[in-house]
């Protein structure tokens, strides 16, 4: 058991899949905590103003107040959209100004779009096929992004869902179905990139459905903060990601 209790927290843009973390909390056990709150995220859209609205640091920075309670040690902004439609070095600003606002080290924060940067590169992988909820040209500003970090996407779907509170209403034969039709069999990993997406209680299915590797957006953003917060207790049940018993050097997407 670990000796003393890490913390991440979580900042999540209104309400859709945020029940996945008590529910990795649960899995983890005994030494992790990862509280969350909720952030106003104005329009709820996947549309490019929308998310350049969703993710600005004043509505980030309303989060920080109820999540200062927690003392977390590292804080994540838990939105895959809102964070890569900025772009690699503008969700580099961001994070970096949710660390000032945070009041903590820019190597205590990060965002989900980072975290799968990460997690591609801990793993690695390089050619990924990308099975996104987004609609096409969305879904293109995160190809971009993985590119950015030296990835190779080699498919990408856009299922063309607009709002956070449709994608997560899908269910586990939606969120298989999704992996499996946009897999690509010269992928070495699957991601599925949207934090509205429920997907925790699926990992091990997942991966044994392609048959390889799958990173989803709340899984890699609870990676992402415990690796960050110097945690890295390998774990099943939570897919290869979380198998992992070192953290190699990461230098991909570094802030």
């Amino acid at each position: 058991m670990p000796d003393r209790t890490t913390c991440v927290g979580f900042l999540y843009p209104g309400h859709s899949a945020e029940d996945d973390y008590p529910r990795l909390e649960g899995l983890l056990g005994d030494g992790v905590r990862l509280p969350l709150v909720h952030t106003d995220m104005g329009e709820d859209a996947h549309r490019v103003d929308a998310l350049l609205e969703m993710g600005s640091i004043h509505r980030l920075a309303d989060g920080l107040t109820a999540l200062s309670a927690y003392e977390p040690d590292v804080v994540v902004w838990a939105c895959t959209s809102a964070s890569f439609i900025y772009g690699p070095e503008g969700a580099r600003r961001q994070v970096e100004e949710l660390a000032e606002a945070a009041g903590l080290p820019v190597t205590h924060a990060s965002s989900t779009s980072f975290a799968f940067a990460h997690a591609v590169q801990a793993l690695g992988v390089r050619r990924l096929a990308v099975a996104a909820t987004y609609p096409d040209d969305v879904a293109g500003y995160f190809v971009r992004f993985l590119e950015a970090a030296g990835a190779e996407v080699v498919r990408v779907s856009g299922q063309g869902i607009i709002t956070a509170a449709e994608v997560g209403t899908l269910g586990r034969e939606q969120v298989l179905e999704l992996a499996l039709a946009n897999d690509h069999p010269d992928a070495e990993a699957v991601l599925l990139p949207d934090t509205a997406l429920h997907t925790i209680a699926y990992l091990d299915e997942l991966e044994r459905a392609v048959g390889k590797p799958v990173l989803t957006a709340n899984q890699v953003s609870a990676w992402e903060g415990l690796r960050l917060a110097g945690y890295a207790e390998p774990h099943t049940g939570l897919g290869s990601l979380f198998r992992l018993t070192d953290h190699p050097r990461i230098t991909t997407g570094a802030v």
